[in-house]
């Protein structure tokens, strides 16, 4: 285990390794392996652990029951995902975990994460303060993800997020992590109207791009 990688993770930050250690045999921590394409939770299942990509990368993805999807966000290396869920008393998920990319994952019990052990570990408050942390950041990105829905437009929509990019990137090339398909899915919008409308906004000189590197104009 990459004991200096986890230190820099929001999970595990403010922990030492001895106590990273510690702490991972205490909550039942197992590493699993994914292939792309599979799914690591689907909608229905009931979940009880968190889980921190050592590496590869994860989609949240919601179908309805028509079969249309939208992809809520993404999870990368470093980050956790289903912890929302874990929290709660057999809530059945409502999105999917689908595989990105070939994906290593270190799944870790939430149960044991709340329930402080009868030692008093110091790393089971410092965990539950990053948990909380990372669960005030993720309901921010949920909001951002609703003001770049909230234009009726494809046009508008496109440039609230590329412009949401650019300001946290700090420069005007910009890079999403999506391929056309998931940023369709992302965005709320038909793949076929996003690259139609991509194309028109190309010609209109708003930006210029090829595959996932924007820059604005």
């Amino acid at each position: 285990m990459d004991f200096a990688f986890l230190a820099k993770t929001p999970f595990f930050r403010t922990l030492r390794t001895e106590e990273i250690k510690s702490a991972l045999t205490c909550l039942g921590a197992v590493t699993r392996h994914f292939e792309k394409g599979s799914y690591i939770h689907r909608a229905g299942d009931k979940v009880h652990t968190v889980s921190l990509i050592l590496k590869g990368c994860v989609n949240i993805a919601y179908d309805d029951i028509w079969g249309n999807r939208t992809i809520l966000g993404q999870a990368h290396s470093g980050e956790i995902f289903a912890e929302a869920y874990a929290c709660m008393d057999d809530e059945p998920l409502l999105i999917s975990v689908e595989v990105a990319e070939d994906t290593e994952v270190l799944m870790m019990d939430m149960h044991k994460i709340l329930t402080i052990c009868p030692s008093n570990c110091s790393h089971h408050h410092k965990l539950v303060e990053n948990l909380l942390t990372i669960l005030a950041r993720k309901n921010l990105g949920l909001s951002r993800r609703m003001v770049y829905t909230a234009s009726k437009s494809i046009r508008g929509r496109v440039l609230s997020y590329l412009s949401f990019l650019a300001d946290k990137q700090g420069k005007k090339q910009v890079s999403i992590p999506f391929d056309r398909q998931e940023m369709a899915d992302y965005l709320g919008v038909d793949r076929s109207a996003l690259s139609a409308e991509l194309s028109r906004m190309q010609k209109d000189g708003l930006i210029a791009y090829k595959k996932n590197h924007f820059t604005l104009f």
